[in-house]
């Protein structure tokens, strides 16, 4: 019981799928009315179905919708003689085929429906579904009427010719009926072709619209295409006006049309009849203008005429317009017009352009005073209209001239341009002017203005292209534009342009610098005041090219060193001076800069040269790369006298010992207040050498035991060995670093672990593990570094850099060369025991719980939940066994 209980659900849950997604075949709606003698198509299509996606399709008919099961075999998608006998002749000639649009759609076309095809069609799918369910087949019923729509054109005669002239009206008949049995309404579409496709002019659909075609919609709004539903069946194309395209054939195309079962609209058949062929004589117009091109001098009047001719007789108006092109392929949008006169002759009204009308077809155009900007292409366009039977104007041809081309020629004045320099440059940096004057000027009214452009014109030799910068220009405003050459010096005030008089122009270089060398020239534009009070440029003069060049010689520089004091010995101080000469410098000023080439190894500056103090043009001292810590204030740069510079060292070290020179740069006055760099130059060499004599330091790495394992403490000791006169421990202090090299080789760069200064101050650098240093100074010449708690990271070659510092005789520090000791490899090994220890303890220790935890699970288990099943189990095999028996 309680088994069949839980099945009942599932069954009924089996049954709502099945009939929510059961297999559908559908068919249209019926009944479908067809005509007789037709192509009628049946669709038929198949949903939510199982297997396979392509599905078959069994078609058969029946007279007798009422009788389902006399239903004759038609045709079939997947069985060739599945169709009955009075099928097969109609199907083996296709008149009747099966169409498959799809995998699961297909239609049934017979070609050409008879009055016997009347009936029930009934569309069969096989079933294919794992669980039959749905609805395998569905019927349409078709209704075969007999042909009674009729369609011809004007009396039923055959297509005639209309001539007409272009602008005439016409209008053109269709006679459409049916006798139809059922309630069908027509479809009129009027139609033409001009050796193309047939397009559509207006159509009056079967819901009763007017529906314009694409290239007829703008005349069918404004009436000039009408279709009129007349009496006895007459449906009447009128065209207002005859164009030139209308020429062509004409037809008219009437469909009968059903309203279906789903109450959508269905065409069951389709007929047309040509009309008419219309032929449209164009009406003859020329426009011409009787000038040719034409050239008036500025001030002066114009005058065009323009004349038409036409083959237009009867009652007809003209419009005229003229039109200013500045190109003779400007279009019509593009032009401006300029007057027009319309039908009634009346005209436009324009203070400085008159048009008048000579005759019928002539019109005469008069502009007063013209300018520079009248200068272009005319042209006019005449229009002829003609009544129309219900008191309109129609426009029947349009043309337009061919453009006249007139020139209007400006009256320039008369002038002359003359450039000089009233301000030559003997040295560089010396200013420069240059003046542009308008000479000998004639025909300068008031309406005519003079600006100037600069150009500047770089030496060149005769074979070589001349190229000319502009400097600047002016606008008809006087605006000056400023050319790129010059647009920052102008900005600075170091390029001045000015207009001191009326007909005088300045260009003024404040401080001539070797690139300014070259030809100048100046060009004098003069422009005319138009009508409109915008200005033309129509005349430009240029003046002779002036050369601004002066005499140079190259600059010289002599810096001579020399040292005051001939010997002195460390801790003294160093002296001396530095005396320069110059030669072509107009009032120089020097910066100094000290620079030594050290003997002995300097490690901060391994490349040789080092920058010690600098003293500028301005008298500004600056310390270079002096960074000795102890001598903040042990280098001195000071100004003699104006070309005499003295250095000095106080506190001389060993370590100071090489060659220094003095480093002059010779500055002159540039424009805006700077200063220009002229030339440079170096001195002789001045040497600091010392006798050394005294002791010799070597130092060396020690370990008891580089190699350990994580965790250990590693130690290493740094010894420092003396040779040659001892020395007292109080004589002596040592400044020590510790570095390490992290490979086996040395191709690395150096890391920094730990520094002990010769004042007792401890550095240690900042480390990323768990690891750390410690540094201890064991004796006066032995340090130890201490690495605790070694890691991986701590491989590698270690070593320890010295740098001793000695007290001389009178009581000071004397700085001793560097010493780095022979590297000591550093191993860290890993010790597996202790490694995997702990993790394998732990590992054992959990899988043991989770092998005791499953054990008593499944004692449990076995023990309370599954001991009734089993022996009812056990009891069941053997009742089967007892039977089997028997």
């Amino acid at each position: 019981m309680g088994h069949r209980g839980e099945k009942a659900p599932l069954l009924l849950l089996l049954l709502l799928f099945a009939s929510c997604h059961g297999r559908i075949v559908k068919v249209p709606a019926g009944p479908l009315i067809r005509v007789e003698g037709t192509k009628v198509a049946i669709p038929c299509n198949v949903s939510q179905y199982d297997g396979p996606s392509e599905q078959n399709f069994d078609w058969e008919f029946s007279t007798n919708p009422t009788q389902d099961n006399k239903f004759l075999h038609v045709v079939s998608t997947w069985d060739p003689t599945f169709m009955s006998q009075e099928y097969e002749d109609r199907v083996n000639r296709k008149e009747i085929t099966l169409k498959r649009n799809s995998n699961d759609a297909v239609e049934l076309v017979i070609h050409s429906i008879r009055p016997t095809d009347q009936g029930m069609y009934r569309c069969t799918t096989p079933s294919t579904d794992a669980v039959f369910w749905g609805n395998y087949n569905a019927k349409v019923e078709v209704k075969v009427i007999a042909d009674g729509l009729t369609v011809s054109g004007s009396k039923g005669r055959s297509m005639s010719t209309r001539n007409l002239s272009e602008g005439d009206p016409f209008q053109l008949p269709c006679s459409a009926s049916t006798n139809s049995s059922e309630h069908t309404h027509l479809h009129v579409s009027w139609e033409f072709k001009n050796d193309l496709a047939w397009q559509e002019i207006l159509s009056l659909t079967h819901e009763g619209k007017f529906q314009p075609g694409p290239e007829y919609n703008e005349r069918y709004i404004i009436g000039e295409v009408r279709l009129d539903a007349m009496a006895n069946d007459v449906y009447r194309l009128s065209v207002s006006q005859a164009l030139p395209t209308d020429e062509g054939a004409y037809r008219c195309r009437v469909s009968e049309w059903v309203k279906g079962a789903d109450g959508s609209w269905q065409k069951i058949q389709e007929k047309s009849a040509d009309v008419a062929n219309v032929v449209v004589q164009p009406t003859a117009l020329g426009v011409f203008i009787t000038s040719t091109n034409v050239s008036v001098t500025e001030r002066d009047s114009l005058d065009l005429t323009c004349n038409f001719t036409t083959d237009r007789s009867g009652i007809f108006q003209t419009k005229v317009t003229w039109y200013f092109s500045e190109s003779p392929d400007g279009t019509m949008g593009e032009a401006q017009v300029l007057l027009s006169a319309d039908r009634d002759s009346v005209i436009s009204d324009s203070t400085l352009i008159g048009l008048s009308h000579v005759d019928r077809s002539s019109y005469h155009l008069l502009v007063r005073d013209v300018g520079i900007e009248d200068s272009g292409y005319y042209f006019c366009q005449a229009a002829l209209w003609v009544p129309q039977h219900n008191g309109t104007w129609h426009k029947i041809a349009e043309r337009t001239s061919v453009p006249v081309s007139v020139e209007v020629l400006a009256l320039e004045p008369s002038y002359n341009v003359f450039l000089n320099a009233s301000k030559m440059p003997k040295y560089s940096e010396d200013p420069t002017e240059l003046e542009c004057k308008i000479t000998e000027a004639q025909n300068t009214e008031a309406n005519v203005r003079f600006t100037v452009s600069w150009y500047y014109r770089l030496p060149t030799r005769s074979d070589e292209v001349v190229k000319d910068e502009l400097l600047a220009t002016m606008d008809a405003d006087w605006t000056l534009v400023v050319g790129d050459r010059s647009k920052q010096r102008a900005q600075n005030g170091e390029i001045i342009f000015f207009k001191p008089t009326v007909n005088t122009f300045r260009l003024r270089i404040q401080w001539t610098s070797e690139g300014d060398k070259g030809n100048y020239y100046c060009v004098i534009s003069s422009w005319s005041r138009q009508r409109n009070n915008s200005w033309i440029r129509i005349k430009d003069v240029a003046s002779m090219p002036v050369s601004i060049l002066w005499s140079t010689q190259d600059y010289a520089l002599t810096v001579e060193a020399v040292k005051l004091k001939p010997f002195f010995m460390a801790g003294h101080t160093f002296e001396m001076t530095c005396k320069v000469s110059s030669q072509n410098i107009k009032t120089p000023r020097y910066s100094v800069l000290i620079t030594a080439e050290k003997l002995l190894n300097d490690q901060s500056n391994p490349n040789g040269t080092t920058r010690i103090i600098s003293l500028n043009q301005d008298s500004v001292v600056r310390r270079e790369d002096w960074t000795d810590q102890d001598r903040v204030d042990g280098v001195v740069l000071e100004k003699v006298q104006e070309n005499e510079f003295r250095y000095r060292m106080y506190q001389t070290q060993i370590s100071d010992a090489g060659l220094y020179r003095c480093v002059v740069t010779a500055w002159s006055p540039g424009g805006g207040g700077m200063w220009r760099e002229a030339v440079n130059g170096l001195s002789n060499p001045i040497q600091i050498d010392f006798q050394i004599s005294g002791p010799v330091f070597n130092v060396s790495v020690h370990s008891d035991s580089p190699t350990v394992y994580r965790g250990e403490l590693v130690t290493l000791d740094c010894i420092i060995t003396i040779e040659g006169t001892p020395l007292n421990p109080d004589d002596m202090s040592f400044n020590v670093s510790w570095f390490a090299l992290r490979s086996f080789t040395m191709d690395k760069d150096s890391v920094f672990l730990a520094s002990f200064s010769r004042k007792g101050i401890v550095t240690l650098a900042r480390r990323n593990g768990s690891s750390d240093v410690s540094l201890e100074r064991i004796s006066s010449l032995e340090f130890r570094l201490r690495v605790h708690g070694c890691e991986d990271q701590d491989f590698g070659n270690h070593y320890c850099l010295v740098t001793p510092w000695v007290r001389s005789v009178a009581g000071v520090w004397q700085q001793e060369p560097e010493i780095r000791s022979k590297p000591v490899l550093v191993t860290v090994k890993m010790d597996v025991l202790n490694a995997f220890k702990y993790p394998l303890l732990i590992g054992i220790g959990l899988a043991t719980f989770i092998g005791l935890l499953s054990c008593l699970i499944g004692y449990c288990s076995s023990r309370w939940c599954c001991k009734k099943e089993v022996q009812e189990t056990r009891r069941e095999r053997r009742r089967l066994m007892s039977m089997e028996m028997d």
